[in-house]
């Protein structure tokens, strides 16, 4: 579609001054800053470190603010628009699949060679691994369950269904907290730690950024539950959700390759 906005007679959105790409580079080089700072033990290290983070929280509000607006109140976001943004959105799921790559390919590393450091096996002679028929197995189903549900939210949002929409973005995120809490168990019962090890270390690694994306997609998630209340999507005009919908099955199939082969395989 072609839109006549200020003289403009093409389909893209050109988008207005703004301060947030500034203060996004600012807050991040604090928060390095502030993190190098700390782990060396300087005084201020912790106060940069603070300062940075939530300096990002607030400005990651900003700016999703300001686009939510230009898509929802300002019509911005044409067909042009939306395939410009699908485009990058799996150009960054694509570049997250990367890596968790380098996290697979450090575990099969050192589980196909290992050290005689670890005893020559694997599992390391000393780590007493998890069962991954009990927290894993039913992490598992519900993570798998969640999926179901964001497409049955998906499916309701394009027949036009409002309180479905909500039913099943409302179980999926209560799915999404129910694995975040049994993941947060598991770390706390583990019979090794990050420091066991380079198995201890590439478990930890692998699940630990698995979950934090987990968190991610349960706020991206929570995000369009809001926006699904106030209606902000319709039935031909919902990339906001589709591209969480999108992460959300990522972050569902990284769960099955992590279950197979760090918990079952690997142990």
């Amino acid at each position: 579609k072609i839109i006549m906005r200020n003289n403009q007679k093409h389909s893209f959105h050109l988008v207005d001054p703004s301060p947030w790409p500034m203060v996004s580079a600012f807050s991040a080089l604090m928060l390095t800053f502030g993190g190098v700072l700390y782990m060396h033990g300087y005084s201020t290290g912790f106060f940069l470190l603070q300062f940075g983070f939530v300096m990002i929280l607030f400005m990651m509000y900003c700016w999703w603010r300001d686009i939510i607006r230009e898509a929802t109140l300002e019509g911005q976001h044409t067909t042009s628009v939306q395939t410009g943004l699908k485009m990058g959105m799996i150009l960054f799921i694509v570049s997250e699949v990367m890596f968790f790559v380098a996290f697979f390919w450090a575990f099969f590393h050192s589980s196909f060679n290992p050290s005689p450091a670890i005893g020559g096996v694997w599992p390391p002679a000393f780590i007493v691994t998890l069962d991954p028929w009990q927290i894993p197995l039913l992490n598992t189903i519900i993570l798998l369950s969640s999926g179901a549900s964001v497409t049955w939210a998906h499916h309701s949002i394009v027949l036009g269904s409002k309180d479905q929409a909500i039913q099943a973005l409302l179980v999926t995120v209560g799915l999404a907290v129910i694995f975040t809490g049994l993941q947060a168990y598991e770390y706390v019962t583990a019979p090794f730690s990050i420091s066991d090890s380079v198995y201890g270390a590439s478990f930890y690694m692998a699940t630990g950024f698995h979950g934090f994306h987990v968190f991610i997609g349960t706020c991206f998630l929570t995000v369009c539950l809001f926006r699904v209340y106030f209606n902000h999507f319709t039935r031909e005009h919902h990339f906001g959700f589709e591209a969480a919908a999108w992460y959300w099955h990522f972050v569902d199939v990284v769960w099955l390759f992590l279950f197979i082969t760090i918990y079952w395989w690997g142990s």
